[in-house]
């Protein structure tokens, strides 16, 4: 069992198809076959079932899936520490996020980040969170920055940075909403992002710790940003962080709207895998955000225009 085989099985694990995954690692198709059947034959345990349709992993080859991404972790962290520890670091980090926290909180940390510390180079990927989660388990990047879903894995370590206000919001001339209720709210149609993403998740945690029917949703759609368009477009209302509508507040695009009781939050927070020797430029960047990164007002103080 060596690395280049691992790296081949995940990446049959993950396409499913042999002449795919052969593409995708640059194999001749006969190559790739013969390394799975050798890993196979290593191991005394059939990994994939074949089928007419493709390859699927077999209870064996979902148990191996799991520690042949360890393992390549670890071969990464043990060849960044040696590398630390003879001064030869490489100095390049990648961080991994959601849209909206990239826009609104990144775009002003990093040039700052990277004017002061010139020799690290930075990469930013962006995507949904169960990218994150899987970028962090197969070391795509080395931190990722979003908002907390409830979930724990000892592979990794999770730090708070701050907890970000959500802002009711409406259409920017609407004040209907002006002495509502909680259940009023939820009478009303709400513009969401689907089922499984970190933002449905905030959304419907706000009506269920108010002890309230979650509201009609009238449109699920991909982003905070189609979200705010809508809702300015009066096409319903909606909750998303606050530090994603100031600019829409101050063009009176939007207003937001008081919440009945105390205002609901979300947890922002950085992951990274957890290490036997923390890279010193990742150690660096993590100093850096948690003070970089908090919230700039006080979570009990809006934006001045409210409807």
């Amino acid at each position: 069992m060596n690395p280049r085989q691992l790296k081949t099985f995940l990446v049959v694990a993950q396409l499913g198809n042999i002449t795919r995954a052969a593409a995708e690692a640059n194999l001749a198709q006969s190559s790739l076959s013969d390394q799975m059947q050798s890993l196979e034959q290593e191991l005394g345990v059939q990994l994939f079932e074949r089928s007419r349709h493709g390859v699927t992993l077999t209870p064996a080859g979902l148990a191996m899936k799991t520690y042949a991404e360890e393992i390549l972790a670890l071969n990464d962290e043990a060849r960044i520490a040696v590398r630390a520890s003879a001064c030869q670091s490489e100095r390049t980090l990648a961080i991994g996020t959601l849209e909206t926290i990239a826009a609104e909180k990144l775009t002003v940390f990093l040039p700052r980040f990277r004017e002061a510390h010139p020799g690290i180079g930075l990469t930013l990927r962006i995507g949904g969170s169960a990218d994150l989660q899987q970028w962090l388990v197969d070391g795509s990047v080395d931190l990722a920055i979003t908002f907390e879903r409830g979930q724990s894995d000892e592979r990794f370590i999770t730090r708070l940075v701050s907890r970000e206000p959500l802002a009711l919001i409406s259409s920017g001339n609407s004040d209907a909403l002006s002495a509502a209720t909680l259940a009023d709210l939820s009478q009303l149609p709400f513009i969401t992002t689907q089922d499984g993403c970190v933002y449905r998740r905030l959304f419907d945690a706000a009506f269920a710790d108010a002890g309230v029917e979650a509201p009609r949703i009238a449109t699920e759609v991909d982003s905070i940003a189609t979200i705010i368009r809508l809702v300015s477009a009066h096409a319903g209302y909606g909750l998303v962080p606050r530090f994603a509508i100031d600019a829409c507040v101050r063009r009176n695009d939007i207003s937001e709207l008081p919440w009945p009781g105390n205002a609901p939050t979300a947890s922002l927070i950085m992951i990274w895998r957890r290490r036997r020797i923390q890279p010193p430029a990742l150690s660096l960047l993590l100093a850096t955000a948690q003070r970089a990164l908090r919230a700039v007002r006080p979570v009990d103080v809006r934006p001045r225009r409210e409807g």
